[in-house]
């Protein structure tokens, strides 16, 4: 799977088009990934079983950019590439996952910190 929005919530986006309602989601966590999450959002998770909550600013422009987002304190050395987005800190539903631009080298005890971070759905139409 390439990495992208799940098919949960694109569902549930397209249903909008049908008059029926998408819940908003009150929380949003991050997962951290040493490659491609797959289509469940489960495949080569990090050794850091930690989802830390994100928010967001406002989307414009049909992106939105990292508001807040907890620092990771890194359990092993790896190379984090990836995150996926859940609706909960443990268990719930997945969301979204997205490749880094660059892969983050970390070692064990290091923190991993996210200076930005930008979701974004296109095309936009111009």
């Amino acid at each position: 799977m390439t990495a992208g929005l799940a098919a949960t919530l694109a569902n549930a986006n397209l249903n909008v088009l049908r008059n029926t309602a998408h819940s908003a989601i009150a929380n949003v966590y991050v997962k951290l990934h040493t490659g491609d999450p797959g289509s469940a959002g489960t495949a080569n998770a990090s050794g850091v079983t930690t989802r830390n909550e994100v928010t967001w600013s406002a989307a414009s422009g049909g992106s939105m950019t990292l508001n807040t987002l907890s620092d990771y304190s890194m359990t092993g050395s790896e190379t984090i590439s990836h995150i996926s987005l859940w609706d909960a800190a443990t268990s719930g539903t997945f969301l979204w996952s997205a490749a880094l631009s660059s892969g983050v080298p970390v070692v064990n005890g290091s923190t991993l910190h996210f200076s930005t971070l930008t979701l974004a759905c296109s095309p936009i139409a111009a």
